[in-house]
């Protein structure tokens, strides 16, 4: 099969009988081969019975339900899952990405040997309170990451089959999804500038709460990336530099003590040195951040799936 079209969605009954005949309309004048995976990440609409109705019609269109809304991130894991198809494309249901992108995306996977290709919203129909902060959390996510692309949450890419079934995407990672994809080993990623369509129907289903989660998403990535399968190496180090500045403390209260107990004076008292109070400070603080380490040593070897979604239904 050669492509296998993702497509997350909550609450979109109105558009995806349109969405899938553009789709449909894509595929066949390109004659790929190719399956479309609805993911119902709990709608509260008629978006699942319009989603059987569609498959009735077409052998190509594969359902899944969730039994509640658990976000975008575990939609696509489960989705990548499934897919069989060589190349993946990724895309939301409210028609603000165009299916006319598919074969150019689809090209570049297979012929300019992209692991993936993220799609780049140069024009963009969104409020200015939407478009700063887009800028400036893609400028944080570039230094952070170090992968240079404009969009980092895109709905719109592509990849190929093996790399997209490497990631496990949770939470909300989705927002950084060209950084999973840098993380797991696979450096050649790409970008499209891709056409922005203005919403026809229904209403943006994130809020304002997204950028501070996805700052939040993009440090714990960093940590992890880092530290996730060595955490002694970040933690029994920075535990150590510490235990040692409250070890030399103490041995200046000590000195300080026992000099003023030979001159014949027992004052001061231990007490009164503030090198009392940064030697016991930092030395709990030294033995709790290594005792952190240790155990976060003995999780990361046995540590399992973060995805926790129940399937309702599936076609």
């Amino acid at each position: 099969m050669d492509i296998s079209v993702i497509i997350p969605l909550y609450n979109e009954e109105e558009s995806l009988p349109e969405l899938y005949q553009w789709i449909e309309r894509v595929m066949h004048e390109n004659n790929y081969s190719f399956e479309v995976i609805f993911i119902n990440d709990g709608s509260t609409d008629k978006s699942w019975e319009v989603i059987e109705k569609i498959a009735k019609k077409s052998p190509a269109v594969k359902g899944i339900k969730f039994c509640r809304n658990y976000g975008k991130s575990p939609a696509l894991h489960c989705g990548f899952q499934r897919a069989q198809g060589d190349v993946i494309i990724t895309m939301d249901a409210d028609m603000q990405d165009s299916p006319d992108e598919i074969p150019e995306l689809y090209r570049m996977i297979t012929d300019d040997g992209y692991d993936m290709v993220s799609g780049w919203k140069k024009k963009r129909y969104d409020p200015l309170s939407k478009t700063l902060p887009t800028k400036l959390f893609n400028a944080t996510a570039r230094r952070f990451s170090g992968v240079k692309l404009h969009d980092f949450n895109c709905g719109l890419k592509s990849y190929r089959n093996d790399v997209a079934k490497s990631l496990e995407i949770y939470s909300d990672m989705h927002r950084h999804i060209p950084y999973m994809v840098k993380i797991a080993g696979f450096n050649k990623i790409g970008e499209k500038v891709v056409q922005h369509q203005a919403r026809k129907y229904g209403t943006s289903k994130f809020g304002l709460n997204r950028f501070v989660n996805g700052y939040l998403d993009l440090i714990t990535l960093w940590f992890t990336s880092k530290f996730g399968k060595k955490p002694m190496h970040f933690f029994g180090f920075w535990g150590s530099i510490m235990f040692v500045i409250g070890f030399i403390a103490i041995v200046i209260v000590l000195t300080m003590k026992l000099i003023s107990i030979y001159s014949g004076n027992l004052r001061p008292l231990v007490t009164n040195s503030p090198y009392f109070y940064i030697s016991l400070t930092s030395m709990i603080l030294g033995t709790q951040m290594f005792l952190t380490g240790f155990l976060g040593e003995l999780i990361s070897r046995d540590s399992p799936g973060r995805n926790r979604y129940r399937i309702e239904k599936e076609i």
